[in-house]
């Protein structure tokens, strides 16, 4: 029998301590892998390469405060602007309240938002067909699939934040690097609908000619307005975003808090599995050592029995929590948010790493202890 073969029958000696503890393990690195995948969309990734050329500016207090349209033609004349689109959250419902049928819907101006988002691809003809029907809409591909829309069909939403219904046709259909589960239409058709909304927008997504020159335009833009009875806050879409998010609490604390929690969980559960496993063998480690096996050699058998189990659980629980971070990506109310996220290589690879490192410092104790009790002693062992 190899080494190998030998770690793996020992280490399943015990069937049903081992399963649970595996599973433990799984459940443990299923919250780890979900939380640092998490941190990665919030914290680490930068998300395409226009994005990082893309500023949203908003109203300075809060996002629920509107700016006037007139701010537009300023912004486009800051140098490096190249596109300014304005967006308005219309925030309706869609046949019904249940979160399954809740997705985005934005008023904008139809020439610019594919210039303020060029990485969404929509055919010029049906481009220009919303441009010419200021009743018409533009839909996230994801989206027109789900609900099994095609070009003309009639989309009708109840309002909520505006007191209007909507009575939208669908005129293009436009796929994203990102699926984002949004409907655009046109600002037109809000303003015409409510008159105090005349002359107002919610936020601006702007365009400019260089990822060098993010922070210049952006401080440009703010000491432009910042006399002015709506002062503005200009930040990257990541910030945006990071902003958002902010509002939810100490978001950083709570994801690292839950990591930690995990790791200690884990290593509890682990540890206690070696220990009684190390107890119940004494007697065996003796003759182990009596047939010639040496110290370091019994060390490496034990160590390796709680490594086996701990990596085994946590690639259950990577793997698990792949296919969850892919349900909450495809889920309609968090696809702004969350869309594009995925467990990386790396995220899994770590995860794996913090199993084998858990699994190491479980068993390292016990084991030693267990490689260096006298041969006499422990065929004296009863337990």
């Amino acid at each position: 029998m190899t080494l190998a073969g030998f770690v793996r029958k020992n280490a399943l000696r015990n069937v049903r301590r081992s399963a649970l503890t595996m599973l433990s393990i799984a459940f443990s690195l299923l919250l780890l892998t979900l939380m640092m995948t998490i941190w990665r969309a919030f914290y680490i990734d930068q998300g395409t390469a226009q994005s990082t050329q893309r500023l949203l500016l908003r109203h300075r207090v809060s996002l629920a405060n509107f700016l006037p349209s007139a701010y537009r033609q300023q912004i486009r004349a800051v140098p490096g602007v190249t596109a300014v689109a304005p967006m308005t959250w219309f925030g309706g419902l869609y046949m019904n309240d249940k979160p399954e049928n809740a997705f985005a819907q934005f008023a904008t101006d139809p020439e610019a938002i594919l210039q303020a988002y060029p990485e969404n691809h929509v055919p010029d003809e049906q481009l220009q067909a919303w441009t010419r029907d200021r009743a018409g809409c533009m839909v996230d591909a994801r989206l027109a699939k789900k609900y099994g829309w095609k070009l003309g069909d009639r989309v009708f939403i109840q309002g909520g934040i505006f007191p209007v219904n909507l009575e939208l046709t669908i005129r293009a259909i436009y796929t994203a690097p990102a699926p984002s589960d949004t409907l655009f239409f046109d600002q037109r058709y809000l303003e015409e609908s409510v008159s105090w909304f005349r002359g107002q927008t919610g936020f601006y997504a702007i365009m400019v000619d260089s990822p060098q020159n993010v922070t210049q335009i952006a401080q440009a833009i703010d000491a432009k307005f910042r006399n002015s009875p709506q002062p503005t806050k200009t930040e990257t879409e990541k910030a945006f975003a990071l902003d958002f998010i902010a509002t939810l609490g100490n978001v950083k604390a709570f994801i690292l808090g839950i990591c930690s929690a995990v790791v200690f969980a884990i290593l509890l559960v682990s540890a206690n599995t070696m220990a009684m496993s190390v107890r119940e063998r004494t007697r065996e480690v003796a003759v182990l050592k009596a047939l010639g096996f040496t110290r370091r050699l019994v060390l490496t058998l034990l160590v390796g029995e709680s490594i086996a189990l701990a990596v085994t659980g946590g690639m259950l629980g990577a793997l698990a929590a792949a296919g969850l971070v892919r349900m909450i990506a495809n889920a309609p109310q968090l696809s702004g948010l969350l869309g594009a996220v995925r467990v990386t290589g790396a995220t899994f690879g770590v995860s794996l790493s913090v199993a084998a490192l858990v699994g190491f410092l479980s068993g390292v104790i016990p084991s030693y202890t267990a490689a260096n009790t006298e041969i006499v002693k422990g065929l004296r062992h009863i337990g």
